[in-house]
């Protein structure tokens, strides 16, 4: 180790003591002052932390930082070399076993931290993720491959043509019996959305899955995810684009949703997915998977049945949310930047001030196809309840129904790949493509799965 790495991104008074007992970054090293004890391995800084902490992992897996005082004593234990990587294992081919195809897009399943800026990056290999979840090699026979590796909040049409690409050749050349996509969080369900558009006739399941905290973290959900969404790509019968992540904060299951209903509704929670509208399509416990409803499409695996790809997006589209005080530019903005699609979040059941209304007249005028959809995500457009709204039908803005925004804003970049024409993209956007439709929302829908409760279970069964 290099003398610069020995006490990489620590300086002043903290670098000076340590300097001074001879510690170095990976000492395993316990820190008193009066009754406060810590015990732990020193971790390199990040280059952002602040600068007056020692940072140390826990025996109990977390990191913490601990602040300097100089009357801290501070002991030497030994000595435990960090790893960055884990091995890599080869997984040995079961033909009794179904094959599933694991592709890695990056994201939080396959993270570690990065001690340079303290923040989680995308690292994990899918092979070393076998190691890290063995239970994975029990369920099935794993192909895998990355196919890029991105942030989710970098993924743009693009990236979604390449991922939809990759995963109908999985399907119809390397004759897999299932596929899952490991995805960052942030914006899955806009990818998800994406694939259920462009990915028609699926033979086998598609599922996304991720982690809501890195692996590195005891309380990380990256292994309980992954092992649900392959027992999903594996045993049930649903050929759809799927999305399976944690049911509730003890992670004792998973939900199986439709991307084009679901929304990630917290920023760090585990159980951050929610289906809108609606109830999950499914759920998954341990290997048992049960399903809520009938009508999905069904698995159909042979070697005839092959997906179609229809990967064409248009990325000149906006999406905008309305609020009080919002200045006209916002969309006279994207007229002279020639978008040619518009997505607005409304306030209440679709409305906007009447400031925007002559500039969006002037976006419809001008062949842009706008979209109207309701910030409060439960619930309908109603355009012809209240004045503006029906000011709104008269200027020819297109209401969606239940449409959540990231749904409608991934939906018409779709519709625009394959059209210009506003009557033929109103047909296409009120077309229930993937699911993303409802005709009405369910009895009781709002108050289900809005945080676990041992009663929802009773309800489900009234459904």
């Amino acid at each position: 180790m290099s003398e610069k790495e020995k006490l990489k991104g620590y300086s002043g008074p903290i670098k000076e003591k340590l300097t001074e007992l001879d510690i170095k970054i990976w000492n395993r090293i316990k820190i008193k002052l009066n009754d406060e004890e810590y015990e732990g391995i020193l971790l390199p800084r990040g280059d952002f932390d602040a600068q007056n902490y020692y940072y140390l992992k826990l025996d109990n897996g977390y990191n913490v930082g601990i602040k300097y005082d100089q009357k801290q004593k501070i002991e030497v234990l030994g000595y435990q070399e960090g790893k960055y990587k884990l091995p890599e294992k080869e997984i040995e081919i079961d033909e009794k076993k179904p094959k599933i195809s694991l592709l890695a897009t990056g994201g939080t399943i396959a993270s570690r931290l990065d001690y340079r800026t303290g923040a989680v990056l995308p690292a994990f290999t899918p092979a070393e993720l076998f190691t890290a979840v063995p239970e994975l090699e029990d369920i099935c026979n794993l192909d895998t491959k990355i196919v890029f590796e991105l942030l989710s909040e970098d993924m743009t049409q693009e990236k979604w043509q390449e991922l939809g690409k990759e995963i109908a050749d999985q399907i119809n050349n390397k004759e897999v019996d299932g596929v899952v996509v490991a995805h960052g969080t942030d914006t899955m369900a806009f990818t998800g959305a994406a694939l259920s558009f462009m990915l028609r006739d699926l033979p086998v399941p598609v599922v996304m899955v991720g982690s809501q905290r890195s692996s590195d973290r005891p309380s990380s959900d990256s292994a309980m995810n992954l092992i649900h969404a392959v027992n999903v790509a594996t045993k049930s019968d649903i050929a759809e684009v799927l999305l399976c992540m944690a049911g509730s904060s003890n992670h004792k299951f998973g939900y199986i949703h439709r991307p084009g209903l679901v929304r990630k509704m917290h920023s760090s929670r585990r159980d951050t997915f929610r289906t809108i509208g609606d109830i999950p399509l499914g759920k998954i416990e341990g290997d048992k998977i049960t399903t809520y409803y009938k009508n999905y499409k069904k698995r159909k695996k042979s070697p005839k049945n092959k997906v179609k790809l229809d990967n064409k997006f248009d990325p000149k589209v906006g999406l905008v949310y309305h609020y009080p005080g919002i200045r006209a530019d916002m969309i006279e903005n994207l007229i002279a930047n020639n978008y040619h699609g518009i997505v607005i979040a409304g306030t209440g059941l679709g409305h906007i001030s009447q400031n925007l209304l002559e500039p969006i007249k002037k976006a419809i005028d001008n062949e842009i196809a706008v979209i109207m959809t309701v910030q409060t995500l439960w619930g309908f457009t109603g355009l012809q309840v209240y004045e503006r709204g029906r000011e709104l039908l008269d200027i020819g803005i297109i209401p969606c129904h239940n449409l959540l925004p990231e749904t409608a804003y991934v939906k018409l970049s779709w519709v625009l790949g394959h059209t210009r024409d506003l009557e033929e993209v109103k047909k296409l956007m009120l077309k229930n493509i993937a699911g993303e439709i409802l005709e009405r929302e369910i009895f009781k829908g709002y108050l289900i799965f809005q945080g676990v409760e041992p009663w929802i279970e009773d309800i489900l069964k009234e459904i």
